[in-house]
């Protein structure tokens, strides 16, 4: 069938399908005491050492699911946060397994997403790409090593992921990705401009995707977390210490009050709870085919990215919804 007569994927299943998978969740503290049964679906998870990642990959995993945690500095498998996973995997009987994938380098990439595929059989099901870094400072300030070193890694290394994973989910047609990106992906604040800037970027490059891969039956969902206390900023002030040793102090001067807004953004205290991000991405997946959102924002208040997406997704839609375009954005979207 070609992309121009493939019918709105949204429209091929029942309605009451989605809300008995999604009614499964309504009532559950968290997303591993869910009756959702994910056994014989694999799942690879970036930056699972900590945050999101780590805890996602043990829902799943406690879910059923062939899970493969990644990580950078693996250390042949000697890192403590990959003994930790793989000593509770362990202990609890999970199907969960532990590679090295550092992002930004394509062999480690190449050979962390083949390792995956021969756990899991053949072509993944789901592909969470998670792992990311931040950094505060001005914009002006940001020479290209802090900068090559934030895309390198939010964005750049999201695509080396996907690219890698989609060959085999196309020759099966179906798969899902998963891209944690940012409620920064939608709105800016000053003083994380860089960080800002890869998550914008990441939600238009996987949009992009998401229109383009609807023909082969793969399905693209963008996760927009607020605040929450993973490590990314306690990561993100090492990095910003060093790039800031760079700079001048006249130009540093300049950006003072700037800089100290970043500082304290970075060290702000949060009292949400991680397990919103993964009980977010067990919701999706236990939705049928085709019935799977393309943006979720996950926070307490979610209100500013909601605002942000229904205005966006108004204007894709005057932009693509008619002509040639037109089969592939209803595929996408409600």
């Amino acid at each position: 069938m070609s992309a121009s007569t493939r019918p709105n994927r949204r429209t091929l299943l029942a309605g009451a399908s989605v809300l008995a998978a999604a009614a499964t969740f309504s009532s559950a503290a968290n997303a591993q005491d869910a009756t959702v049964d994910f056994s014989g679906r694999s799942v690879l998870i970036t930056g699972t050492s900590s945050g999101f990642g780590r805890l996602t990959a043990l829902t799943l995993a406690r879910m059923g699911a062939t899970v493969i945690a990644s990580m950078r500095n693996f250390e042949g498998g000697a890192r403590p946060e990959a003994r930790d996973l793989l000593t509770i995997a362990a202990n609890e009987e999970l199907d969960l397994h532990v590679v090295e994938i550092d992002v930004t380098d394509d062999a480690l990439v190449a050979s962390g997403v083949a390792e995956a595929e021969r756990i899991a059989g053949g072509g993944l099901d789901v592909v969470v790409n998670n792992a990311g870094i931040g950094v505060g400072g001005p914009v002006e300030l940001a020479d290209m090593e802090v900068t090559k070193l934030m895309f390198e890694t939010n964005l750049y290394g999201y695509l080396r992921v996907a690219n890698a994973a989609l060959p085999k989910m196309r020759a099966k047609g179906a798969g899902q990705i998963f891209n944690v990106s940012s409620q920064l992906g939608r709105f800016v604040v000053p003083g994380v401009g860089l960080y800002c800037a890869t998550k914008f970027g990441l939600e238009a490059l996987f949009e992009t995707m998401a229109y383009e891969l609807a023909p082969h039956g793969v399905e693209i969902t963008i996760i927009q977390p607020g605040g929450y206390p993973t490590k990314i900023w306690d990561n993100g002030r090492r990095y910003s210490d060093q790039w800031l040793a760079r700079v001048s102090d006249e130009k540093k001067a300049a950006y003072e009050t700037h800089i100290q807004m970043a500082t304290s953004m970075m060290t702000g205290e949060y009292s949400t709870n991680m397990i919103d991000v993964p009980n977010a991405i067990a919701e999706i997946m236990a939705l049928p085919a085709g019935k799977r959102p393309l943006r979720r924002a996950v926070h307490p208040r979610p209100q500013a990215a909601q605002g942000a997406n229904a205005a966006m997704a108004q204007v894709q839609a005057a932009v693509l919804g008619q002509g040639a375009y037109g089969s592939w954005h209803a595929a996408v979207t409600d």
